[in-house]
C-alpha cells in the first residue's frame, strides 16, 4: 500500500466515517474541495461540509468499491455510501428511516503528505429520487 493509498483510506473511512478531527491530519491548510455547486476551503470547511452531509443520515456505512488508484500526486476511487435517511432535506418526501444507497467517485490531489484539492461526482439524482425529492 502506498502512502497516498493509505491517506485516501483515512479520508474515506476516518473523515467521512465520522471523525472530523481527521481533517487537520489529512488536508493542507489551503485545501479546496469542489462539491457540485459549492467550493469549501481549508480543513475546517471540509469537515463542516462532511458533517452536514452525514447529518442527513444515520447508520452510515461506506465501502471502497474500486481503488484507490494512484498516479503521481492524484488519487481516484469509487465508493458506495449507505445509510438511513434522518430527515431534513427540503422537498424530500421519504420518511426518516428510509434506507438509501448511492455511489460516487473521488479525485484528490496531494501536496506532500496531505490532500490539497478534491473533486467529487456522485449519484445525487439517484439519491434524491430515492428520497422522493424529484
Amino acid at each position: 500500500m502506498t502512502d497516498l493509498d493509505a491517506l485516501y483510506r483515512r479520508w474515506l473511512f476516518d473523515l467521512w466515517g465520522g471523525d472530523p478531527s481527521a481533517a487537520d491530519d489529512l488536508l493542507t491548510p489551503g485545501f479546496v474541495g469542489h462539491w457540485p455547486g459549492l467550493d469549501v476551503h481549508g480543513p475546517a470547511g471540509a469537515a463542516e461540509q462532511i458533517r452536514r452531509s452525514r447529518a442527513l443520515f444515520t447508520g452510515v456505512r461506506l465501502t471502497l468499491d474500486v481503488g484507490p488508484l494512484v498516479s503521481g500526486d492524484l488519487v481516484a476511487a469509487r465508493w458506495t455510501f449507505r445509510g438511513d435517511y434522518a430527515g431534513g432535506l427540503p422537498d424530500a418526501a421519504a420518511p426518516p428511516g428510509t434506507p438509501v444507497a448511492f455511489a460516487g467517485h473521488d479525485i484528490l490531489r496531494a501536496s506532500g503528505d496531505r490532500f490539497a484539492e478534491y473533486w467529487v461526482v456522485s449519484d445525487g439524482l439517484g439519491l434524491m429520487t430515492a428520497l422522493g425529492a424529484v
